[in-house]
């Protein structure tokens, strides 16, 4: 990280929403369907020079969660994008869209509609999705394993489209007659295992060139196709260690893939309850939390360790010895595999683990406290490479939000590991370190 400039990214998902931090007067919970607020905090972000805000999506609604709060509720990411592309001119927009559900020759086409209005700030997270297969026709979800292999052949497919009609193919020669090469605009002709796309696509490609790619998935399936394709990398790293250890294991995938280690950005999520005192941001992270019952904090141990932890004492250590095999089918590896780390590496009471973030909160990296706190974090894990930058989460309230922009970005600035002005127009030159 030395010399480096970070990377940050803000997450337009209401994250200060979660909980019961939707209840508060100053959640504004009542325009999260409104485009003014993200406007709003895509300004902000643009403002503050950020690399990107970011959009992620779910494709599944549980209407039983309503009641404590709007979940995964929320604006498709590419429309509520392309607005923001008219109210903004350097903040990267990163979109998400899933390769399981959707058709890929719809997926080229409406991202690089997005670069093209946004003059090359789009950006897509790549998604195999967990939920949602009743929505597209699925009786049961695809495997892991066939997760990844339709995104592999789905990721090239789409890249293949957006090169089907080059930027080049352009003459627009008016004294001539000649719009376009009719040459240099080529099919596609994909015929794969999961696959079949004619193409050309119907949106010449920008002279910026491809959209930058990013990917979530930290199982070794997901890290192997993060490695494979993805610029950057939206990780889960609760602690330094989970940190490093990522960052390396994607480096070394990455080099034996034939790319650089430092091809790829990891940028893990940073969840963040901000106060002016560590006393208040205790008080706000027990606030959104405190009516989550222990009974879904065991129905949550259950679903990602594998145990049932009601009856056993409080106080005594969680049993390790009756840990279920880690390959066992579950809904999110990335999560089971979090907690069971914690399990393995912390030996908690059952007591202490109902109480921890990963449980109760996040899977990603939490920091409860003030705005120096957050900044030492940051400092810490930039100093020993545990990332190159973070997608900032905010959480708790919209003061939280305020802090982030107001005070821990700017001292970032100050110690010369955030940049104060942008050197590019475009998502991949933000991307690309200085």
């Amino acid at each position: 990280m030395t010399g480096k400039k970070l990377h940050i990214g803000l997450s337009l998902s209401p994250t200060w929403l979660s909980g019961d931090a939707w209840r508060r007067p100053d959640s504004r919970v009542d325009e999260i369907f409104d485009s003014d607020l993200y406007v709003d905090l895509a300004r902000r972000s643009e403002a503050a020079k950020l690399d990107f805000v970011f959009k992620p999506d779910s494709q599944f609604l549980d209407p039983a969660t309503l009641s404590a709060g709007p979940g995964f509720s929320s604006l498709d990411p590419t429309i509520l994008l392309t607005t923001l592309a008219r109210e903004t001119s350097r903040i990267g927009l990163v979109s998400t869209a899933s390769t399981t559900f959707l058709p890929p020759y719809a997926v080229a086409r409406q991202l690089q509609s997005l670069n093209r209005v946004s003059g090359g700030r789009a950006g897509w997270n790549i998604v195999t999705s967990l939920d949602g297969q009743a929505n597209f026709g699925l009786a049961d979800m695809p495997s892991s394993q066939e997760r990844y292999a339709r995104a592999a052949e789905f990721t090239s497919v789409v890249q293949k489209l957006w090169a089907s009609y080059p930027h080049d193919a352009l003459r627009l020669d008016r004294d001539n007659g000649v719009y376009a090469d009719p040459s240099a605009v080529r099919p596609v002709d994909h015929v794969g295992e999961f696959l079949s796309v004619a193409g050309p696509l119907t949106v010449p490609e920008p002279a910026s060139g491809q959209i930058p790619l990013f990917q979530a998935g930290s199982s070794p399936e997901g890290r192997e196709f993060a490695a494979s394709v993805a610029d950057a990398v939206f990780a889960a790293t609760p602690d330094v260690d989970a940190g490093i250890e990522l960052r390396n294991d994607l480096g070394a995938r990455a080099e034996r893939l034939g790319r650089t280690p430092d091809s790829l950005v990891v940028m893990p999520g940073l969840s963040m309850f901000l106060a002016p005192t560590s006393a208040q941001a205790l008080e706000l992270h027990r606030e959104t939390h405190a009516r989550m019952s222990r009974e879904r904090k065991f129905e949550f141990v259950e679903s990602t360790l594998g145990i049932d932890l009601r009856g056993l004492d409080p106080d005594g250590p969680v049993p390790i010895d009756d840990l279920p095999d880690p390959n066992r089918p579950v809904r999110s590896r990335t999560h089971a595999e979090l907690v069971r780390r914690v399990v393995l590496r912390d030996r908690p009471t059952v007591a202490e683990l109902l109480e921890r973030p990963e449980i109760v909160a996040s899977a990603h990296w939490v920091v409860v406290g003030t705005a120096d706190d957050a900044v030492a974090q940051i400092v810490e894990r930039a100093e020993k490479g545990a990332m190159d930058g973070f997608i900032a989460l905010p959480g708790g309230s919209w003061g939280s939000l305020g802090i982030f922009f107001d005070e821990v970005v700017p001292r970032l600035v100050e110690r010369g590991l955030f940049r104060a002005e942008y050197s590019g127009t475009t998502l991949r030159e933000h991307l690309t370190p200085a």
